[in-house]
């Protein structure tokens, strides 16, 4: 899982080296398709329940989901959610980034920190003892703290052979509850934040979700081990 998790790192590096104005949300799934296969691995969204697509990318209202298209054009001021996952050997790497594109808003800039932040404030509650929802109130603590809202509908997840596992990993709610965190368990944590509300919607396509009040959304995603000496990230370059 440590090097499945490496070649998702370094998928999210390359992606962020290619955003740019006027790239299409294609030219970065074919870049991300590209880099796991280079590697040995296979990128696990493409096909999962007929999704399309290698990567998932989302723009600006976009929170998850996003379908890569040639016709999705970066913008200047746009931020972009960066999602992706890579099976090497039967095992599974998950993480995800928000990247802005030329020069944005300092609002946006601020969500993309926040949220950023918000995701290595539950990392720090996953350790062994801990209970899982300690890391969703503490996520939740955070990014609420800063004025933002949390997404309710979609959630962090189990990871292992299968990219998404038991226990389901909200992003909200009082710590001290659920399951007791032991040494072996794997958790993709994945905090999705939002400007506004934290309602969403799906549009027609049936995956893309968006902010129900079209207000900005940032995703920021890490696999991480429990450990006997703390949380490891696994998907770090």
């Amino acid at each position: 899982m440590r090097e499945a998790g490496r070649i998702v790192a370094l998928t999210l590096a390359a992606l962020r080296e290619t955003v740019r104005p006027g790239v299409s949300t294609a030219e970065l799934n074919a870049v991300a398709d590209e880099m796991a296969r280079k590697h040995g691995a296979i990128p696990s969204f493409l096909g999962y329940n007929g999704f399309p697509a290698s990567l998932c990318a989302s723009i600006n209202d976009e929170i998850v989901h996003g379908i890569p298209s040639p016709r999705r054009l970066l913008h200047e001021g746009d931020i972009v959610s960066l999602d992706f996952g890579a099976i090497y050997k039967g095992l599974q790497g998950d993480a995800a980034i928000t990247v802005p594109v030329g020069e944005v808003s300092a609002e946006a800039q601020r969500l993309i920190a926040v949220t950023e932040a918000s995701l290595y404030e539950g990392i720090k509650q996953a350790v062994a003892g801990n209970r899982l929802s300690d890391i969703s109130a503490a996520v939740q603590r955070y990014a609420e703290g800063h004025g933002f809202s949390v997404v309710r509908q979609y959630v962090g997840h189990g990871i292992g052979r299968a990219m998404h596992e038991e226990p389901q990993v909200p992003n909200f709610g009082p710590p001290g509850r659920g399951p007791v965190l032991k040494p072996g368990m794997v958790l993709a944590l994945e905090p999705m934040v939002n400007v506004g509300g934290y309602a969403t919607r799906v549009l027609d396509d049936q995956w893309t979700v968006v902010t129900a009040d079209g207000s900005l959304s940032a995703h920021f995603e890490h696999t991480v081990a429990i450990t006997a000496n703390g949380p490891e990230i696994l998907t770090l370059p």
